[in-house]
């Protein structure tokens, strides 16, 4: 699994299935964060670039949640409860997805290659 995985499209959902999204990406650089939220979520994501990105259904089941800079959406089903993604900006105001790479329907990805985000200090 140490190869360059291909670009593919995966697709992923929330829990109940409420809210689909599709993501255009070669999945090789998943990350867990430290921060609280992310902590508490556990989550495994990868950033994905705004135009690679494509929310499928569900926008009105999707709930925002911001905390410390409010700088990143995170979005969760009012459903299920489930994050499966949060949107915001890189350094160079790109727009950006972070996927929960467990949301996606076949989350294939080398669990060795997981990075670590220092997130409590951003």
């Amino acid at each position: 699994m140490g190869e360059q995985t291909e670009i593919a499209v995966y697709e992923g959902s929330c829990q109940c299935g409420a809210v689909r999204f599709t993501a255009r990406t070669r999945l090789e650089a998943p990350f867990q964060c430290n921060c609280s939220r992310c902590r508490r979520l556990n989550a495994v994501m990868h950033s994905v670039r705004g135009d690679d990105f494509t929310l499928l259904s569900g926008s009105e089941a999707l709930k925002i949640y911001r905390f410390n800079s409010h700088t990143i959406a995170h979005q969760f089903c009012t459903q299920c409860g489930i994050q499966p993604f949060a949107s915001g900006s890189d350094r160079e105001g790109n727009t950006i997805h972070v996927i929960n790479v467990h949301c996606l329907d076949e989350p294939r990805y080398d669990r060795n290659a997981v990075s670590h985000f220092n997130g409590s200090d951003f």
